[in-house]
């Protein structure tokens, strides 16, 4: 079934429930979101483009963003989301590498894709609306391309992950089950890209006929957000874990409670304790963690709003550190015992990478999509993720992750970031080096880790920084990290 079937019945229930808003003002009901998408799917067949057709979107946060999204899937082709923060000649190399033969996109974006020289055709998709529009969406197959996803490329190239029509159904239908639920009461508010995963969270939110939230801002400002919450009421967000820290760091500044957020999805990066403990504690049970890759969207795992507020159970603290259990549709498994790679399978997982047999090959085996990061999985399900494989640290032949010191870290009130990189030493192997953000001084620290972690993974040096870099989803580029604190050769 192609997905772009749930905008058509929802207009057909209701179409005039409310659907499109920039900011405050609603630019569109169903009636007329469905009308548009047939609009533009016309306009992309007036130029030839047939089903399996990549077309990409670079484009701020917006309206027509999705106008324009579900206009490529009712004429069966593909999407090809670009984040927005690119430069043009980094999306250049999406495009190339999709074969995209049109790009959406907005006046900015336009001008930074001319400026790199591309060869793609470009137009808004107000431009090619047609009068005569489609009658409905093009039949495809649950194993047909529906988004062509790009990962963020922090140690090389992008790779084009395939997402199909199939996968972003069993990932929605598991988001009803593990995750939220939603009807047509509530408002998703996209402050995060539209590209990943705030944009996949739009199809629940479709089928139950609910409202989708644009900022006039285009992305993420906590003054902003809790204003629109507060005037929509019923808000569902997607947040990378430093937008949530931002997020309570402005709430509690300005003693805003959050009224009218429900529900904040949190995921893209390590979450640590004390932030989600502050978050948690300012305003209350709206918290749902998942887990989850491009090559497995939103899918894997799931902490539930009951297990994040949940102070009373013995191992709630554990758990609070975990990423929650599997979600409906797949197997979650450890390669290698307690602690190895963890694995997954089922309904939502990727058939493979874009023009990438090798890559494919190396990443699913078996069945079984293996995700590089590194965990453990206990008696009762909970998954604990400790690191990214490659960013495991061996010194004297021990393993040290550092994401258990990064938390040790993080409990200190004087640091308010942290990352933890390994570096070449030539007698361990490796040495732990600590990045922080903070006020604190290297005695202070060394004295805190000593309490609470084992002497060899304290770590050797410290080096303060004014800010973590990071790339343009707020995770943090250790690999960046690295190369500025590798020893001379």
């Amino acid at each position: 079934m192609n997905i772009a079937e749930w905008l058509a019945r929802r207009a057909r229930v209701s179409p005039g429930s409310q659907a499109l808003f920039h900011g405050r003002s609603c630019v569109a009901d169903y009636a007329a979101f469905d009308a548009r998408a047939r609009g533009v799917a016309a306009g992309l067949r007036a130029r030839g483009i047939a089903p399996g057709d990549r077309v990409a979107i670079f484009m701020g946060n917006a309206p027509d963003w999705l106008i324009g999204f579900y206009g490529i899937l009712y004429a069966g082709a593909a999407a090809v989301p670009i984040n927005a923060k690119l430069h043009g000649r980094e999306a250049d190399f999406i495009l190339y590498d999709s074969g995209a033969v049109l790009c959406f996109v907005d006046a900015v974006h336009g001008d930074s894709l001319r400026a790199a020289g591309v060869s793609c055709a470009l137009d808004a998709p107000a431009d090619i609306e047609e009068d005569r529009p489609e009658t409905g969406p093009v039949a495809r197959a649950g194993e047909d391309l529906a988004w062509l996803f790009y990962t963020s490329g922090t140690t090389g190239r992008p790779k084009g992950v395939r997402i199909t029509h199939g996968m972003i159904a069993a990932m929605a239908l598991s988001y009803l089950a593990d995750v939220d639920r939603v009807d047509g009461r509530d408002a998703t508010i996209y402050a995060a890209p539209m590209s990943h995963g705030a944009g996949l969270y739009n199809f629940m939110h479709v089928q139950a006929g609910a409202r989708h939230v644009c900022p006039p801002s285009g992305g993420f400002d906590p003054a902003e957000l809790l204003a629109l919450a507060e005037h929509f009421g019923r808000a569902h967000l997607f947040a990378a874990p430093t937008m949530v820290r931002r997020l309570t760091d402005h709430a509690v500044h300005h003693g805003a409670r959050g009224d009218g957020l429900r529900t904040v999805v949190y995921a893209g990066g390590p979450m640590y304790t004390a932030d989600i403990l502050a978050a948690v504690d300012h305003f209350g049970p709206k918290f749902v963690q998942i887990y989850g890759q491009g090559e497995c969207p939103m899918a894997i795992t799931a902490l539930p709003r009951a297990d994040v507020a949940d102070r009373s159970h013995p191992d709630w603290r554990a758990r609070l550190g975990s990423v929650g259990r599997a979600q409906s549709l797949v197997e979650v498994a450890i390669d290698g015992g307690d602690v190895g790679e963890v694995l997954v399978r089922g309904a939502p997982v990727m058939p493979g990478y874009w023009k990438n047999d090798a890559a494919t090959a190396d990443t699913l085996r078996d069945g079984w999509l293996r995700t590089g990061d590194i965990g453990r999985l206990d008696a009762t399900g909970y998954l604990t993720l400790l690191d990214r494989s490659k960013d495991v640290i061996i010194s004297g032949g021990s393993n040290i992750y550092p994401r258990e010191v990064e938390e040790v870290l993080l409990t200190h009130p004087g640091v308010r970031e942290a990352s933890v990189i390994g570096r070449t030493h030539p007698d361990w192997g490796e040495e732990v080096v600590a990045c922080v953000v903070g006020d604190a001084d290297e005695a202070a620290l060394r004295a805190h880790c000593a309490t609470q972690i084992a002497r060899f993974k304290i770590p050797k040096a410290f080096v303060f920084l004014p800010e973590l870099p990071k790339n343009n989803y707020g995770k943090v580029l250790k690999t960046a990290l690295r190369s500025a604190n590798a020893p001379p050769d």
